[in-house]
């Protein structure tokens, strides 16, 4: 039996990267799995296909989850397909970098927005279905730049420092009804994202981490399983690195 078996996990932004590597994490060991993404495109369905091959239920939602409306309506349209939401993971986000004194008021508000308030926006939805039920967990993807700030990446380092706020916050507003709520931290992780990067930037990254390399999107899957399982039965209100040592 897997660490999830008969649970069902909703993860934003699940189309591709980190997001996706959760869901067939989760799916793996025996979740059903809800994910959102802004549409619902031929990678998406992709997905789809490959979380399916592991013989449990899934459903694509097209949901902005910036929108306070339509992220109430897609967490109830999840209820109603699913019966429960055991997991959260609020995993939809958007870099717009540039430095502070360059930055537009768009780059800012848009990364608030979309990293940020789509949080809030599912965690105020989701948080009355594990109450009733008496339990669940909560995962933040936050970011090394939430820990120690990025160049260029102010609008993107406060969105990814308030996730961790955010998660600690409701891990103590919401503990008494069995809802835990953590955040994971990633450094430098193989991904579409860096892979925009140039190369020399690249390199200089990974010249600066400790176990000289990259991680994996499956390696950050692995702690947001144990956060998700009873693995992590006693843990809420942290925040776990995944950054080969880059911070600590």
């Amino acid at each position: 039996m897997g660490l999830l078996e008969g649970k069902v996990a909703l993860i934003t932004g699940a189309a591709r990267g980190i997001g996706k590597a959760i869901a067939l994490k989760f799916a793996s060991e025996g979740a059903d799995i809800a994910f959102t993404d802004l549409v619902i495109d031929a990678v998406a369905e992709e997905t789809v296909r490959e979380v399916e091959a592991f013989g449990h239920k899934v459903k694509a939602y097209a949901s902005d989850a910036s929108d306070f409306e339509a992220s109430q309506a897609t967490v109830s349209e999840v209820v109603s397909e699913f019966g429960r939401i055991d997991v959260l993971v609020n995993n939809a986000g958007i870099t717009r970098d540039g430095l502070v004194m360059r930055m537009s008021e768009a780059q800012w508000d848009t990364v608030i927005a979309v990293n940020m308030k789509s949080a809030f926006n599912y965690m105020h939805a989701v948080v009355p279905v594990m109450a009733r039920q008496r339990g669940g967990s909560i995962i933040n993807m936050s970011s090394i730049a939430g820990q120690m700030g990025n160049p260029g990446q102010v609008n993107y380092a406060a969105t990814k420092a308030g996730l961790i706020a955010m998660a600690q916050s409701v891990a103590k507003e919401m503990g008494a009804r069995g809802i835990r709520a953590n955040a994971i931290a990633p450094g430098f992780i193989i991904s579409d994202m860096t892979a925009a990067l140039p190369e020399k930037v690249r390199e200089e990254y990974i010249a600066q981490i400790p176990l000289k390399r990259g991680g994996t999107t499956e390696e950050v899957a692995k702690v947001a399983l144990f956060l998700a399982s009873d693995l992590s039965s006693y843990v809420s209100g942290q925040v776990i690195p995944v950054n080969g040592a880059l911070y600590c």
